[in-house]
């Protein structure tokens, strides 16, 4: 057994050995720092751009804020704006990434790639949900109060709109008409709640309002059949003939009563 004299010198050299690294780690930094401080717009831009292609986005923030700070008013600094809303949502900050953008619109307002800025809003407001994993639980993601959709529809849509020849604009389009039949579909939910407490009333409004608003949806059919059976159950004849005419004139060969319920003929187990 080694006495701890003999020891010491052993710990002596891995003392001395972690003193170096760490001078030569404070060194790194310090170069570092200099670096950031004397490099050019370009080569800032450059670094960060390389690192945002290798996927190394914290290094390519640190480049992008060095260049915004140092060169504010430059090319490469706007584009650097806009590359950064990207390595943030990569990254996995999202709302920092929300905030870069709308920065990036309140500051630039006639920039050439504004569209941009209003895709990636409504792409990470689009995936603020997970879901995947509630999907995967059986989560009927309808059911759930709309929160951030209206937001990402929004920003579809002005891109849509706005800026129709974009490279974002089919996406766009898609994705906002995703989520356009996913509130249909929640409103149908909110009134088959309402159906299921007696607020015909109320129900038959609500369903009204996805025929308004969604027209085309999946759910207008729903929604029609729960005005029928609503206006039905009011007493409401005449309201009931025309909304039956009109359901039959476009689903002739289905059930409404299925449809108001929100039954398929796989669930004929479910009750009420």
């Amino acid at each position: 057994m080694s006495s701890p004299l003999t020891a010491a010198p052993g710990r002596w050299r891995l003392l001395g050995a972690l003193f170096i690294a760490s001078l030569c780690l404070l060194a790194g930094c310090h170069t570092q720092a200099k670096k950031l401080k004397t490099a050019s717009a370009e080569t800032l831009y450059s670094n960060a751009h390389k690192a945002l292609i290798n996927n190394d986005f914290e290094y390519a923030i640190k480049q992008y804020e060095a260049l915004t700070s140092r060169f504010p008013f430059t090319n490469q600094a706007r584009q650097a704006r806009l590359d950064v809303i990207y390595c943030y949502y990569r990254k996995g900050e999202k709302e920092t990434a929300i905030d870069a953008a709308d920065q990036f619109l309140r500051e630039n307002p006639t920039h050439a790639r504004v569209d941009y800025a209003w895709y990636m809003k409504g792409l990470i407001y689009f995936e603020r949900t997970p879901y995947s994993i509630e999907r995967f639980f059986g989560v009927d993601m309808a059911k759930r109060p709309p929160a951030d959709l209206l937001k990402s529809i929004n920003a579809f849509s002005t891109v849509v709109t706005q800026y129709p020849n974009s490279d974002y604009a089919h996406d766009a389009l898609r994705r906002m008409t995703y989520l356009r039949n996913r509130l249909a579909q929640y409103e149908v939910n909110v009134a088959r709640y309402y159906v299921r407490r007696g607020a015909y009333i109320a129900a038959a409004r609500r369903a009204e309002g996805v025929i308004e608003q969604y027209d085309g949806s999946p759910s207008e059919q729903q929604a029609l059949a729960i005005m029928l059976e609503c206006y039905r159950r009011l007493g409401y004849t005449e309201l009931a003939a025309n909304v039956e005419r009109v359901y039959q004139a476009n689903y002739p060969a289905t059930n409404e009563s299925q449809n108001a319920s929100g039954k398929h003929w796989w669930q004929i187990w479910r009750r009420g």
